[in-house]
């Protein structure tokens, strides 16, 4: 959709059009031929390239597939923390996380399914500890919000770490399904319900289920 917009958001100014492009056309061949499939000359190809300029800014395929995994990730984080800045109370704020994730996914399907495929190869190859110090600052907004006065008496005891899972996770599995084609209904669609059931499963006065 606007996969031109979230590159220039990221790597703005006319010294960057080569990667953007890079970026692009990885997208594109990452998503239709698959991660393993796809080589670094095969995308040379699409962009009218050398070899030698993609390594020049990626190093390999491993660290070009990262650099798009990352640049995914942070483009969902500025729209969450946007999201979350407005929120006024806790219940705004599971909304402004449901919301945030749904609307980046509808928005940046190819993105979306690209982050899906990517996972485990950049949690288990040798970008795996930049990931992991990238999501500490990342979640940086996340973890001030959850920390704040009064915050903790609105939600169930639930350790910290599994609650963007119950608050995300059933946004994230239906995601999943609309875009390997299982579901037709758009995330958006569904986000109020998908947001009232993030608050049902983590808010402290929720009735359990009978």
């Amino acid at each position: 959709m606007d996969t031109a917009d979230l590159l220039e958001r990221s790597y703005p100014g006319r010294r960057a059009e080569l990667k953007r492009d890079i970026f692009r056309k990885a997208l594109s061949l990452f998503n239709e031929q698959g991660i393993e499939a796809t080589t670094i000359d095969m995308i040379r190809a699409e962009c009218d390239t050398s070899v030698g300029a993609i390594y020049h800014h990626f190093g390999n395929k491993e660290g070009l597939v990262a650099a798009l995994f990352f640049t995914a990730l942070e483009d969902q984080a500025r729209l969450r923390d946007a999201y979350l800045d407005a929120a006024k109370t806790t219940e705004e704020g599971v909304q402004a996380l449901v919301f945030s994730y749904v609307d980046w996914v509808e928005r940046q399907p190819e993105w979306a399914r690209f982050q899906y495929h990517a996972r485990f190869a950049v949690t288990k190859g040798p970008f795996k500890d930049e990931l992991a110090e990238r999501n500490k600052t990342r979640n940086l907004r996340l973890r001030d919000w959850l920390a704040e006065s009064g915050r903790a008496a609105e939600l169930k005891a639930l350790p910290a770490e599994l609650l963007p899972s119950l608050i995300i996770g059933q946004a994230d599995s239906y995601c999943r399904a609309w875009l390997a084609g299982r579901v037709k209904g758009g995330p958006a669609e569904y986000r109020a319900l998908l947001a009232q059931a993030a608050w049902r499963s983590i808010r402290v006065d929720a009735l359990p289920d009978c």
